[in-house]
């Protein structure tokens, strides 16, 4: 597990009274780290499923095409074409 990180963030006027409408006793948060750590997560899980979505149209793409476009290929041809696009 990595080690903690330790964030400081200046908020302008309306941000900082914005998040203490979300914060405390009349918040749906018990303090700003908390507010701040659920939208980090909610981020990551927009993120994953952006991820998902667009592999999902990838898939429904590929499985639309006719049989005679696929092609044949071995796995060494997979990931030398996956190092290729993330090098």
């Amino acid at each position: 597990m990595s080690k903690p990180m330790n964030l400081s963030v200046r908020l302008t006027t309306p941000l900082t009274e914005f998040v203490t409408t979300r914060v405390g006793a009349e918040g749906d948060y018990d303090n700003a780290s908390e507010y701040v750590r659920d939208l980090i997560r909610r981020d990551r899980e927009r993120e994953e499923q952006r991820a998902f979505t667009k592999l999902k149209a990838t898939l429904q793409d590929a499985f639309a095409q006719p049989d005679e476009a696929y092609v044949e290929t071995s796995l060494a041809d997979v990931k030398a074409r996956y190092k290729k696009r993330t090098a």
